[in-house]
């Protein structure tokens, strides 16, 4: 496996770092639906628990994907970009589709929450991006 050098495609180290600030965005807004006191103590500890587990293999990955792990890339990809991205938006969705506003979402969720989740869909959806950029491919490629 690669150290980080200077090697290192720019857009693969962006998209590590855009994994991280994903998961840092997936912390806050896990703090927030803790404090906010809106669940039960199982779904709490349940909610949590798994949480703490895919927050810890995301940051296990950006920082192996920096390294040249196309293993890692396609496990980001797969279980964050597409099946985390899907746990994002369902809920938004289904509200969008049962009629409620977008304005009426969003003051659901609070100004901090919406704030948090939009930064966590943008910085998946660009780190991505990223990944698969042609230098990012090649570098993949020569790993």
């Amino acid at each position: 496996m690669k150290t980080l050098t200077a090697q290192t495609p720019p857009s693969v180290q962006a998209a590590s770092m855009l994994w991280l600030v994903a998961v840092g965005a997936g912390i806050f807004e896990t703090l927030l639906v803790v404090t906010g006191g809106k669940i039960g103590p199982g779904e709490l500890v349940t909610g949590v628990g798994i949480r703490l587990v895919v927050f810890a293999a995301a940051i296990f990955l950006a920082l192996r994907l920096r390294q040249g792990a196309n293993w890692a890339r396609l496990s980001l990809a797969v279980m964050l970009g597409c099946l985390g991205t899907l746990s994002l938006v369902i809920g938004p969705i289904q509200d969008l589709m049962a009629g409620h506003s977008l304005g009426e979402i969003l003051a659901e969720m609070g100004p901090w929450f919406a704030g948090s989740r939009v930064l966590h869909l943008m910085a998946v959806l660009g780190a991505m991006l990223l990944m698969f950029q042609p230098r990012a491919n090649e570098y993949f490629r020569k790993s």
